[in-house]
């Protein structure tokens, strides 16, 4: 049996008259940029996430870019974050000119610690960027009440997590804003890049409008130097088809997720340690994540079996290359290095089936049997 990492052929084929229409509407109306289907889908995302305001823009690196510097956030700032996670969390903070300072995560959630943030904070901290990692919300209220002592932006990297709860908040409620990617392999994907901001602030909301048309307001006069970064009109239409969908798949995955649960601990027992969801939390299992014990020859003998997985992400953002000059060493951020040794993510779709997810758990038991 071979099991993907992802496969949306299914779900392209149940869409596909409803794709091909709005398409087509598109091509006939000749409205490529920021059109109708792009202005409906900025308000669809806002009022799903309880927010007044979406921003579309091309992808969801610049959305984190463009609410920074929306912020006020730039060079000499300090932008507090996690160092598990993809690089754009990152790359997106050094891009607006400021520095970022990477903290260590909690081991349970993966997520970003709030008792190294407190820690951290300087007064040149500007902003903190939580990562709602593999599709479950940071402790936003430990994070909101820190940036409130000291009077800091809190910009949510919500580009998995389109959907999660905290207590009932959604993504975005206790932050100054959040973003969304909609890369093809997210929830709710496109067929292409995409990414939008959502915010409750009036004044920045429109800071960002005007960010993501080169700064010009009116048209061809710029007040601040903004660049080109506006939701294709095209993919916004592929995704108001999507959309409607999106809580019906959030369940699928919840199920299977607990599907995977429930075959791990019978045959593995707590050889493998499988995802919790925090008491509070609605988990939208963006990735199934395990921590694993010879993780990388796990995933070699996996492979050799037709199943695909994905290490997210094998190398700590204080430990890239890149950011050397930060002067971040192995063994500063003991978590982060940890969980980067560790974690392996499974399958997950919506329309991945239990006897995929049974094959699944029935090598990584092999595995273990035989080979550790």
């Amino acid at each position: 049996m071979n099991v993907p990492m992802l496969d949306l052929s299914e779900q392209y084929e149940q869409l596909k008259p409803e794709i091909m229409r709005v398409l087509d509407e598109v091509m006939r109306s000749s409205r490529f940029i920021l059109g109708d289907y792009v202005k409906k889908l900025e308000a669809d995302i806002a009022a799903y996430s309880r927010a007044k305001h979406g921003i579309g823009c091309g992808n969801g690196s610049d959305a984190i870019h463009i609410a920074l510097q929306a912020a006020g956030v730039g060079p000499g700032d300090e932008v507090i974050t996690t160092a598990f996670t993809f690089f754009a969390t990152a790359g997106s903070i050094a891009r607006a000119g400021a520095k970022p300072v990477f903290v260590d995560i909690d081991p349970v959630t993966f997520n970003i610690d709030p008792a190294q943030i407190e820690a951290a904070v300087t007064e040149k901290t500007k902003a903190i960027i939580p990562v709602h990692l593999y599709g479950q919300m940071a402790d936003m209220e430990a994070i909101a009440a820190i940036a409130k002592r000291h009077g800091l932006v809190v910009i949510e990297d919500a580009a998995q997590a389109i959907g999660a709860k905290y207590n009932g908040k959604c993504v975005g409620e206790l932050g100054t804003a959040a973003t969304y990617s909609f890369f093809p392999t997210k929830n709710l994907g496109a067929y292409g890049d995409g990414g939008m901001i959502i915010t409750n602030d009036d004044e920045l909301a429109e800071k960002c409008r005007v960010i993501r048309v080169h700064g010009s307001k009116p048209k061809y006069y710029h007040h601040v130097l903004g660049y080109n970064s506006r939701l294709d009109e095209m993919q916004a239409a592929i995704l108001s088809v999507k959309f409607p969908h999106l809580d019906r798949w959030t369940e699928q995955r919840r199920k299977h997720a607990a599907t995977y649960t429930r075959l791990l601990e019978e045959a593995v027992g707590d050889l493998v340690v499988t995802p919790k969801e925090v008491d509070g939390r609605y988990h939208v299992f963006h990735q199934y994540t395990i921590r694993a014990p010879k993780r990388d020859e796990l995933q070699a003998f996996l492979k050799e079996q037709g199943i695909a997985t994905m290490v997210y992400y094998p190398l700590p953002l204080h430990l890239q290359p890149v950011f050397a000059s930060l002067g971040y060493k192995e063994g500063q951020l003991p978590e982060a290095e940890k969980a980067a040794k560790e974690a392996l993510s499974l399958p997950m779709f919506p329309e991945l089936k239990e006897e995929q997810q049974q094959y699944v758990v029935e090598k990584i038991a092999e595995f273990y049997r035989h080979f550790a």
